[in-house]
């Protein structure tokens, strides 16, 4: 926001921030997800009408937690007189509102991301769920990191939020057995909000702005909580490997730089050093999985800052593991890109026409970009325009839609 107040970039910077600490700690104290989402939403909205003409409070998060927490108990209270189960949520909330420094709110996101990936929780939903509690994505945007229809997701959010109040999950970290049965879609969630933050981020909204950062140190959490578990490693050293990449995306004058053309030099050596070291102590410890796959994909990227080029051999190999193993169409677009670099881009198109028949295919950019590249390498340029230009539509990052308008215009110039 440009032309943003100082206070709207103090009421921004907080839901980046704090968004995800306060529901948690809320939603702890009272069992209730959604009267806590509530109540932080109105809280912002005051922030918004409030500090604009009375200033920024010296402790945004404080100033934000007290009004949620007012919030909360005005409209427990008004439940309270239609039911008297209320009871029990109005005295939890008033309980969090004493015997604490506002100022010192602890940090209980881990507790309710393993709360959301509870088993009494849809399988199906854990992952989106984490991301809507924790990391505060609207419905749309998961939908969209899942393939799922936005209204669906929606409802899907709505039930298990009541499914946690209603059933008493708690807000704990699991026992040790209790690990295994949480951890897929706690990983799934935290991968999936590095996806979102992963586009240039001064094209993305405020509230997703810090996901990278935020998503790597949810990594960071879970590593250091669960220091044995391969696909944990595993996880953290991809999105390291990913984001040491990040310097290099975009040049000089802010244009999108695809990862073959990007100047390794500029790649982070620490955090890749980081990254390698942690998907060895993964293979160490004997068992593989999906995470560990995707991170040693990256690692052969990796390896072209030493030795000046890409083995797309291996990365295939990787590829063929993980599609036997999860069965992906996103898995399946990046090994029909590596069959392409390997075996010609008609064995990669024809790979790709596999997937045509998929219904998730038709909203989905990468889809559409790969096909457009084969297309356009094959000399079969009316079909690549029309793929470039399903991509362009479906591209919501300025920069990478520039780089596909570019690609495109130079098939159109050969058009007859």
């Amino acid at each position: 926001m440009t032309n943003a107040t100082p206070a709207h970039r103090a009421a921004e910077r907080a839901a980046r921030q704090s968004y995800g600490k306060l529901v948690a700690y809320l939603a702890a104290r009272t069992g209730d997800v959604a009267a806590a989402e509530d109540g932080l939403a109105d809280a912002f909205a005051a922030a918004l009408a409030n500090w604009p003409t009375r200033g920024v409070p010296r402790a945004p998060e404080a100033w934000l937690l007290a009004a949620a927490r007012r919030r909360m108990i005005d409209m427990a209270r008004r439940r309270r007189t239609r039911e008297a189960a209320a009871d029990g949520l109005l005295l939890s909330v008033e309980e969090a509102a004493e015997g604490m420094d506002p100022e010192d709110v602890p940090d209980w996101r881990l507790r309710l991301m393993f709360a959301c990936a509870h088993p009494a929780i849809d399988a199906a939903v854990r992952g989106p769920l984490i991301l809507q509690t924790v990391l505060g994505l609207d419905a749309a945007t998961i939908a969209a990191a899942f393939l799922t229809a936005p209204a669906a997701m929606s409802q899907r959010l709505v039930r298990a939020k009541r499914r946690i109040r209603d059933t008493g999950i708690p807000f704990r970290l699991p026992e040790r057995a209790e690990v295994p049965a949480r951890l897929d879609a706690a990983l799934e969630a935290i991968y999936a909000a590095f996806g979102a933050g992963w586009p240039e981020p001064r094209g993305l909204d405020a509230r997703r702005q810090g996901l990278l950062d935020e998503a790597v140190w949810l990594g960071h959490v879970v590593a250091g909580l669960l220091p044995e578990e391969p696909e944990v490693l595993g996880l953290l050293a991809l999105m390291l490997y990913a984001g040491a990449r990040r310097a290099a995306r975009r040049n000089a004058e802010g244009d999108y730089v695809p990862l073959s053309e990007q100047d390794s030099a500029l790649w982070d050596a620490a955090a890749i050093d980081e990254a390698e070291r942690l998907l060895q102590r993964a293979s160490s410890l004997g068992r593989i999985g999906r995470f560990q796959l995707e991170a040693a994909v990256q690692s052969v990227h990796a390896a072209r800052r030493i030795s000046g080029r890409t083995d797309w051999h291996a990365i295939l190999d990787l590829y063929d593991g993980l599609l036997e193993l999860t069965r992906s169409p996103v898995v399946a677009i990046n090994r029909a890109v590596a069959l392409s670099e390997t075996v010609g881009s008609a064995r990669g198109l024809a790979a790709l026409e596999e997937l045509a028949g998929d219904p998730r295919m038709v909203a989905y950019q990468p889809y559409w970009a790969a096909r457009a590249d084969l297309l356009a390498r094959l000399g079969r340029r009316t079909m690549a325009d029309a793929a470039y230009a399903q991509a362009i539509l479906l591209e919501p990052d300025t920069a990478v839609r520039r780089f596909l308008e570019q690609q495109r215009a130079r098939v159109r110039q050969n058009l007859a």
